[in-house]
């Protein structure tokens, strides 16, 4: 019986179709345009199967509230195209399946705690740190989810003494995604991180804040492990770097695994979300 995903990515769409054990079987990527010009890639793929569910892993923020009006909308998502959309009901009006729907990084949280590097833990975080900052938490082997869906990435930061950039977010200014995140180092230096040495000290600002962030997922939430991925945790010596910070700011104040257990890189690699999306819609077909 197959199932089909989605991985709804700001800049692109991948989407697949999986068995009941989860195994990717067939997939697709393309950019995310407008709307109507990708759901029409959208449908091209999946018309071709016969889907028993859809799990659904969007971009957002989005509503996650069943009792909403808005339920199933993107809301105020600055691609403006996707704004107030219906992303849920379109794809209802399509297929008349079951259907899971959350964000991408929850979905990428349900992947790396059931087939990554997570696996068997009741209790983990999944956080991706690139163009902006999204995170996920698994609570008891269920995805966190409240009023609204968890956004972990406008927590705020105390700024580095040595860092006088005021961050990026038209929100908060000096959150995480704000300070951590890829444009801020462009809004720092002028240029893209690709083009900044990995000695360069704007790394340990980013590795920083992001140790603070960590910090107050743990005291909070108590995960298991932490699961950190998205281009900027590919910048060498970078969870090192954050590794010590989380130490130090942590201070031993709760008991935590061996750090090197603790803070780890996806299992599923690029794979996360979109085997999230199978996994959600193999809940949802009951």
């Amino acid at each position: 019986m197959l199932v089909g995903g989605i991985e709804a990515g700001g800049t692109k769409f991948v989407c697949a179709v999986g068995n009941e054990n989860n195994e990717l079987l067939e997939r697709v990527a393309f950019p995310t345009t407008t709307p109507e010009e990708t759901l029409a890639q959208v449908f091209a793929f999946f018309d071709r199967f016969d889907l028993a569910a859809i799990g659904i892993g969007s971009f957002g923020p989005i509503d996650v509230n069943k009792d909403s009006e808005t339920y199933g909308y993107i809301l105020s998502t600055p691609k403006l195209a996707w704004k107030d959309f219906d992303f849920l009901g379109a794809m209802k009006e399509r297929y008349a399946v079951p259907m899971g729907w959350t964000t991408d990084v929850n979905a990428a949280a349900l992947g790396e705690s059931a087939l990554g590097a997570a696996k068997g833990l009741k209790n983990m975080m999944y956080i991706t740190i690139g163009t902006g900052v999204g995170a996920g938490a698994i609570v008891d082997g269920k995805i966190l989810e409240g009023i609204g869906h968890p956004e972990m990435g406008h927590i705020l930061v105390r700024p580095h003494e040595a860092d006088h950039y005021a961050g990026f977010c038209p929100y908060h200014g000096n959150c995480l995604e704000g300070m951590a995140a890829g444009p801020s180092i462009d809004g720092r230096l002028g240029k893209a991180g690709k083009d900044v040495a990995p000695t360069d000290a704007v790394w340990d600002y980013i590795a920083y804040y992001i140790g603070q962030a960590l910090e107050a997922y743990t005291v909070i939430l108590r995960p298991e492990r932490i699961v950190l991925g998205g281009g900027v945790m590919k910048v060498p010596g970078m969870l090192d770097n954050i590794k010590a910070k989380f130490t130090t700011l942590l201070a031993d104040y709760v008991p935590v695994p061996a750090v090197d257990d603790y803070l780890v890189t996806p299992g599923l690699i690029d794979d996360a979300g979109i085997t999230g999306a199978l996994i959600l819609a193999n809940e949802m077909k009951g």
